[in-house]
């Protein structure tokens, strides 16, 4: 009987994952919702309900905390990606454009632009951000192969075209993250992303 209540007891382990999983869904919470200045570490405890001792015990203060939720939220937003990329037609250049429009839809969810786009440039800096988010960056560059391979777009270089297009698509969720409508610039960079995906097919069909 002493042994079965001793298994099912949280181990040091189990309560060691479960303080930092409560810390992480808090820190989004409140990142999410008033921003990284306007978050406090007791908020984040509060919520959380732990100590900061706890806290301090696995993140070296707020920043390393806000990282933490940053790259949750860059491994998420690949999965969106990813998935948009699968249900489309398999391999093909039109795969890719769902999966750039994909991008643009989920990155600028109220939530998740907080974030990623208004908070983690002042918070983690573009170096930071550049060497967590790099997930979208290579299934770009995967898709552009794969399109290449296929004959939907002429071969060209993969590399090139994957940082021109991708730093296209996190400028304009950045400028429509600012923009007083959002929606409005948003539809504005999807009729244009969707022109220069259909140039870029159009040179191959004419090859």
């Amino acid at each position: 009987m002493q042994t079965t209540r001793a298994r099912t007891r949280p181990t040091q382990r189990e309560r060691s994952d479960g303080t930092i999983e409560a810390l992480l869904s808090a820190g989004r919470e409140l990142f999410a919702a008033h921003g990284y200045n306007a978050t406090s570490l007791d908020a984040v405890c509060g919520l959380a309900h732990v100590t900061k001792g706890a806290l301090y015990h696995h993140f070296a203060g707020k920043q390393d905390l806000f990282r933490a939720v940053y790259e949750i939220e860059q491994s998420r937003l690949a999965r969106v990606v990813a998935r948009a990329y699968l249900d489309a037609e398999p391999d093909s250049w039109e795969a890719v454009y769902v999966g750039a429009r994909a991008f643009l839809a989920e990155v600028l969810a109220s939530d998740v632009q907080r974030i990623s786009l208004l908070d983690a440039p002042s918070a983690l800096g573009m170096d930071a951000m550049r060497e967590i988010s790099t997930d979208c960056l290579l299934m770009m560059q995967e898709g552009i192969r794969r399109a290449v391979a296929t004959g939907d777009i002429v071969s060209r270089s993969v590399p090139a075209l994957s940082h021109l297009l991708y730093g296209a698509l996190c400028e304009s969720a950045m400028a429509a993250a600012r923009a007083d409508d959002q929606k409005a610039a948003l539809d504005e960079a999807l009729v244009e992303l969707r022109a220069l995906f259909d140039a870029l097919a159009a040179v191959a069909v004419r090859v």
